[in-house]
């Protein structure tokens, strides 16, 4: 794929960019390495300060960089706007919590013989990060702020759509203060990613993408030896029970399908009704989604952009025709409008089955599958069928339900009367073909450390018998 700019409104190809040679990748992990022994050696004072300096630069370029990202990807202007006011958050999240994090563990040092015991948190140096264009900021911030928090170095290989969002991410740490080549950006194309995971110096890699994208980012990894975290995929259930409230339901699905043009791995993509409220719920579901705006994502009055790639629309345009030719019934929207531009409108698919690509299949725009259930058993049994485990929503006002679906729900986040988003203060990552390991938290920041043990003695030996590990 070409290293360019395509406005998704028109079509038309902005900029167009030259991949980085390979001396040119050996000379960014490089610095990358140098980064990293300037930076491990910095206080968290320090590296907050800096963090703290990245945050108020995107406050203050906020505007510019959010009409950056619709131009390169299509989401609404407000949606990347609020995209960077998010990340500025997470900076500062980071920027005050890091230390207490990491911060250093004892244990009763003479249970284990010593005079001094415990744990130790330490960077493992420069790490890769294989990132998706449909959060071109946010993800990448996920992972950059407790990297750098820590004391890793990051490489960033962007995806081939949103060049100039990447080029500014690798800019804004050394603008801030933290050292040159601390966090670079690589333009390179896939094929590049396999030999720079395999050089020496690059320590862990990290993948937000396609499940393919993650198994081959897992064999190369598995083969050299080094940690991953892998974000991939999703197909979220959003379980709509008898006793919800399904007015606020019927509206907090629409924006859970339809948020970022409905191109997100965390949005609700089945909808699981219980056959008391079926009808009800899809009348009211199909109202909202109809009603939604979609045109030029730089107008205010904008509720749906266009897909980011033509691709894209194509591969939803193929989901919901097959669908339909096996029986599935199109509630609203289903046909792509005339006119430029790679737009596709709300569409709600009811009378699925499970011969159908959109049973299986994630479904990455704003198309809504609709499975009726006809108890709490059946509902939990369609949410955990898929594939994917990354988020879930339910919608319960029984509390036996509710705890019955946070224990039963296969998926590294549920949500209740609610739509799965991600906050810093909480982890994210999922279960199953959704990928493994953690980001944000606690957790996010200790992904990238060496948990290390420490035991301090007098001297001699420790009292254990030496024939024991």
């Amino acid at each position: 794929m070409p290293i360019t700019t395509t406005n998704p409104v028109t079509g038309e190809v902005l900029k167009t960019f030259d991949a980085l040679t390979k001396e040119q990748i050996d000379a960014a992990i490089g610095r990358s390495v140098e980064a990293f022994r300037e930076l491990r050696g910095t206080t968290f004072a320090q590296r907050s300060q800096w963090m703290r300096a990245a945050a108020d630069l995107l406050d203050k370029e906020q505007d510019e960089l959010g009409a950056l990202m619709t131009l390169e990807m299509g989401k609404t202007l407000s949606a990347a706007k609020a995209e960077v006011t998010k990340c500025a958050k997470a900076c500062r999240f980071y920027a005050d919590n890091a230390e207490q994090f990491l911060a250093d563990e004892t244990v009763d040092a003479a249970s284990v013989n010593a005079t001094q015991a415990g744990t130790r948190y330490d960077p493992l140096g420069p790490v890769l990060a294989v990132m998706p264009w449909n959060f071109p900021l946010w993800q990448a911030m996920r992972f950059a702020a407790p990297a750098l928090m820590a004391g890793n170095t990051g490489l960033l290989k962007h995806a081939s759509n949103v060049p100039q969002t990447a080029l500014y991410l690798g800019e804004l740490f050394g603008r801030a203060g933290f050292p040159a080549g601390a966090f670079q950006t690589l333009l390179v194309g896939s094929d590049a990613v396999e030999d720079i995971l395999s050089d020496d110096r690059v320590r862990a890699a990290t993948l937000t993408g396609s499940e393919g994208a993650g198994r081959s980012i897992a064999a190369i990894a598995g083969r050299e030896l080094k940690k991953t975290v892998l974000e991939l995929g999703g197909s979220d259930p959003f379980i709509v029970l008898p006793s919800a409230d399904l007015d606020k339901a019927a509206e907090v699905a629409t924006t859970a399908r339809c948020q970022n043009n409905g191109q997100s791995c965390i949005a609700a993509k089945r909808f699981i009704v219980h056959a008391e409220v079926y009808d009800a719920f899809v009348d009211k579901f199909v109202a909202t989604m109809s009603a939604l705006t979609v045109g030029d994502p730089m107008d205010d009055d904008t509720d749906v952009g266009p897909l980011a790639t033509e691709q894209g629309r194509t591969d939803i345009e193929e989901q919901v025709a097959d669908a339909v030719s096996k029986g599935a019934t199109v509630r609203c929207g289903g046909v792509r409008g005339d006119g430029d531009g790679w737009f596709y409108p709300p569409t709600v698919v009811t009378d699925l089955t499970t011969d159908m690509r959109m049973y299986a299949e994630e479904v990455f725009g704003p198309v809504a599958g609709v499975y009726r259930a006809g108890s709490l058993d059946e509902a939990i049994e369609i949410a955990n069928s898929s594939p994917y485990g990354l988020g879930s929503n339910a919608w319960t006002n029984d509390p036996q339900e509710r705890d019955r679906l946070i224990r039963t729900l296969d998926a590294g986040a549920v949500f209740i009367n609610g739509m799965v988003t991600s906050f810093p203060q909480l982890p994210f990552g999922g279960v199953k073909n959704s990928g493994y390991g953690r980001e944000l938290s606690a957790a996010g920041i200790r992904e990238f450390c060496n948990l290390k043990a420490v035991w301090v003695g007098e001297g001699g030996d420790t009292g254990v018998d030496s024939k024991t590990e």
